[in-house]
């Protein structure tokens, strides 16, 4: 799986999850909500916020309705309505990325249409998250790739065929991408999180794997994290019981705080990759495992017989797993019972 760089940080296993606080709409149409947003993530421990760029008259046809999650937390006449209350104008994105920057986030967006893109280009975000719905959307991945940046694509609501399709057209148009494991439920119950598809993900397209995490489990960022994922998303929110369609399936900064921490602790945890003997087994390996000894005296000359040979510790003779090797060879002196076992204790 080949590393994914965000400026100068990197997306690889043992290289620390990047976690992104999503933002996406819980700003409420507020400039100023979203900066406190952004610093309550710094305050949190993310390393990232996401903002969601759209225009509500580009995005929706007038046909369009309702999720069920949305319909029941919105007093909106249409989806329209509802996203024109959640745009930010292009000089209100610019004072919250800057904002972000000035604290040390990666700042990510999400673009909904091609008009989205402009402004994405012009700040020179590091990434490009794609949402679930857009990982079948083939011209506007292709206008996203076109931007060389890597794509974060969640695949929430898709089938593996659909997931293979969007990883075939990454790889033609040879873009650096992370897939994130996401269920499209607002929140999703912790029966349906399905954390074992991170690892189906990661062995059917050998890919880097996140998790855009819609639950309201506390665990669940840190479990994504065991279970192999690079990369962690979940919304954050000021006020959980806020009307709207997000802050139901968000954390508050108390929240996510500890959600970071969990984060953190999995992290030293799982360790690095690559499994040998630590130093702090040394004494332990030494002192528990067991070596040949001398259960009988055999003299010099005398082939050694299964018999003659015991298993004790320490790990200062020949090893019990050389049983087999030693069995058959004669001694080369006079040997003890009770002696443990030393190569130059046998001829040549």
């Amino acid at each position: 799986m080949r590393p994914v760089t965000l400026e100068s940080r990197t997306i690889a296993a043992g290289c620390g999850t990047l976690v992104i606080a999503e933002i996406g709409v819980n700003h409420d149409g507020s400039i100023e909500r979203a900066i406190e947003l952004v610093n309550a993530a710094k305050a949190a421990g993310a390393d990232a916020v996401k903002l969601q760029l759209f225009s509500a008259q580009r995005l929706m046809h007038p046909t369009a309705g309702f999720a069920g999650y949305q319909e029941s937390r919105v007093n909106d006449a249409t989806p329209a309505e509802m996203l024109a209350r959640y745009e930010l104008s292009d000089d209100g994105v610019r004072r919250i990325v800057a904002a972000a920057r000035s604290i040390g986030l990666l700042p990510l967006a999400t673009p909904f249409s091609f008009g989205d893109l402009g402004l994405i280009e012009s700040l020179e975000l590091p990434a490009i998250k794609i949402a679930s719905p857009d990982l079948v959307n083939k011209p506007l991945l292709r206008a996203c790739a076109k931007l060389g940046r890597p794509l974060l694509v969640s695949t929430g609501a898709a089938t593996m065929d659909e997931v293979e399709m969007a990883v075939s057209w990454l790889n033609q148009w040879e873009t650096a991408f992370v897939l994130l494991h996401c269920v499209s439920s607002y929140p999703t119950p912790a029966e349906s999180a399905n954390l074992a598809w991170i690892g189906q993900l990661q062995r059917r397209f050998v890919s880097l794997v996140g998790y855009s995490d819609h639950t309201t489990e506390l665990a669940a960022g840190a479990l994504a994290v065991a279970a192999g994922a690079v990369v962690i998303e979940k919304h954050l929110t000021l006020d959980t019981k806020a009307a709207g369609p997000d802050h139901e399936a968000s954390f508050d900064p108390g929240q996510f705080a500890e959600y970071v921490k969990q984060i953190r602790s999995a992290e030293v945890l799982l360790g690095k990759p690559g499994k040998r003997v630590l130093d702090i087994e040394g004494d332990v390996r030494t002192v528990s495992r067991q070596s040949l000894v001398l259960a009988r005296p055999v003299a010099a000359g005398a082939a050694i017989e299964p018999g003659d040979l015991n298993f004790q510790r320490p790990a200062a003779g020949l090893p019990a797993m050389m049983l087999d090797q030693v069995v058959g060879r004669v001694a080369a002196r006079n040997l003890e019972a009770g002696e443990m076992l030393q190569s130059d204790m046998l001829a040549a």
